[in-house]
């Protein structure tokens, strides 16, 4: 299988409350479903027809098999999905109250295996050819990603659709100013950044859309997102910008529509479409995982999104 797609980053099981609108402590059944920002992308770029893979790793454990499976069973490769021996695959905790913007509660400690990724366990040729590479904020979090993940940028080397997915998890970090330094500084090897105002007032200093997206540009970028909710999408290029609206539906559970934009993005890109398309179409797939409930399971079809466009 030729890859048209990797990601790289966060991998875990979600654990979704079976009782809705309750505090955790209420909460007395779980389901399980596959997760992590990178891990989720990568579903949702599969389920419209693209071939990828994710690059992380898991525990040496039953979580670390079902991992495996679920990306198979989601059509997207595990042959970059390594194993830190000595660590347990992260486990996330989502409490539905309020669904629009669930707390979440990660299981990642003392560190997640997927921050652990050294030079061994990247596939170079890969990381230089793939017409897509997708890396995030999160993976810069920490040694050794963060050293493995400049690494990596730095032989992709710029090539057309390096993609920053900003994800900036405030947990993750010590300060603000040091997931600036560590985030803003991968903007000078990506071609397309994403992220929401909170993400890109942490990469470029400022929360004003059409600021950001100038600074973003002016660091050489070929194409900058930035959602901004119930305000639609922000999309800009050293040619234009545009707004495109938001689709309106009845939030289940917010987590996981940035990722279905996220991988709406990757097949957007890969087919050459314009920006204003890609935002339309990214908008759409968001929307639909929103009034979901889980992540990986409810990435859209491409059906699904024409219908709803």
């Amino acid at each position: 299988m030729t890859l048209q797609a990797l990601t790289i980053g966060r991998v875990g099981v979600d654990l979704y409350p079976e009782q809705s609108g309750v505090p955790l402590a209420g909460v007395s059944t779980f389901a399980k479903s596959l997760g992590g920002t990178a891990t989720n992308v990568a579903v949702a770029a599969a389920r419209l027809g693209r071939r990828t893979a994710v690059l992380t790793k898991v525990g040496p454990d039953g979580f670390g098999d079902y991992v495996r499976q679920a990306l198979e069973g989601f059509g997207v490769s595990p042959a970059h999905v390594g194993t830190s021996p000595d660590l347990q695959t992260p486990v996330v905790f989502c409490e539905l109250n309020p669904p629009a913007d669930p707390p979440l509660l990660f299981y990642r400690s003392p560190i997640a295996p997927d921050l652990t990724l050294t030079d061994e366990d990247v596939p170079w040729d890969v990381v230089e050819s793939v017409p897509l590479l997708w890396v995030t904020g999160t993976g810069v979090s920490t040694d050794p990603a963060r050293t493995t993940q400049r690494k990596i940028l730095e032989a992709r080397n710029r090539r057309e659709h390096t993609v920053l997915d900003l994800d900036y998890r405030p947990m993750f970090w010590p300060s603000v100013a040091e997931a600036r330094a560590e985030i803003g500084a991968m903007l000078d090897h990506v071609t397309v950044a994403v992220g929401n105002r909170t993400e890109v007032e942490v990469a470029v200093g400022t929360a004003d859309p059409d600021t950001a997206a100038d600074r973003m540009l002016e660091r050489g970028l070929r194409l900058a997102v930035i959602k901004k909710g119930a305000e639609g999408v922000l999309v800009a290029t050293p040619e234009g910008r545009w707004t495109v609206p938001p689709q309106r539906v009845e939030v289940v559970c917010g987590l996981g529509a940035g990722d279905g934009f996220g991988g709406a993005l990757i097949h957007g890109l890969l087919s050459g479409w314009d920006p204003v398309r890609i935002a339309e179409y990214a908008n759409a797939a968001g929307a639909l995982v929103a009034s979901r409930l889980a992540c990986a399971d409810a990435m859209p079809t491409a059906e699904e999104i024409e219908e709803l466009l």
